[in-house]
């Protein structure tokens, strides 16, 4: 076993152990199915696929939203980990780099950071957030956070700044308006792209759904 396939090895024992009692929408399956689709973008692009699978795995490590809001604790604890094993300073650089400026933030964010990488992982993590398994994730976040799944008296906000987003408590549907339908045109790379495309639609199929539904109550 060579040095970065021990590494990896490392790391999915240290994601699982970590994320094993998270929220169910960021858990350690989380992370496999980010990592799965992250290494399946990357066999069409040219990078550096030790780097993606790396960073799939650590992306979401520790979550602002389940540490305060602090948007260091993912970087910090994944720096700290990747020190322990013995991570070249370079790449353990490049994936605290990719964690920094993978989230969505409301769409507001500039990113202080591109790379081949990022574009890819970032796209990973964009389609695990839509679709059938997206619509399972938002409900289930919205579950944790004991919001409405729905209510027509408070509409969607669009553009919110970073803070405005982080301090959300809209209804779990809005949520499709304020993020989910919109991620289809962030993709960076064309395999995320024609994969998002499937995606999106499924989620407007589920809408026009819903409100069938709740219209016929």
């Amino acid at each position: 076993m060579s040095s970065k396939e021990q590494f990896i090895y490392e790391t999915l024992k240290f994601v699982k152990q970590e994320l094993s009692s998270s929220e169910s929408g960021h858990d350690w399956w989380h992370a496999v199915r980010v990592r799965n689709t992250a290494l399946k973008i990357g066999k069409t692009e040219k990078c550096d696929i030790f780097i993606v699978e790396l960073s799939a795995l650590l992306h979401d490590i520790a979550d602002a939203k389940f540490n305060n809001g602090d948007e260091n604790a993912g970087p910090d604890k994944a720096f700290r980990f990747m020190e322990s094993i013995g991570v070249e300073r370079n790449d353990a650089d490049h994936v605290i780099n990719i964690i920094k400026n993978i989230s969505f933030k409301g769409g507001n964010a500039g990113q202080s950071f591109k790379s081949a990488e990022l574009d890819i992982v970032q796209d990973a993590d964009r389609l695990d957030a839509i679709g059938a398994i997206g619509v399972a994730r938002a409900f289930s976040y919205g579950g944790y956070k004991k919001r409405e799944f729905y209510n027509p008296d408070i509409n969607p906000i669009l553009n919110m700044s970073p803070e405005e987003y982080r301090n959300s408590t809209s209804p779990t549907i809005n949520h499709f308006y304020e993020k989910l339908l919109l991620l289809k045109d962030r993709m960076n790379t064309e395999t995320g792209k024609i994969m998002a495309e499937e995606r999106h639609n499924f989620m407007l199929q589920y809408l026009n759904q819903f409100y069938k539904e709740w219209n016929e109550v």
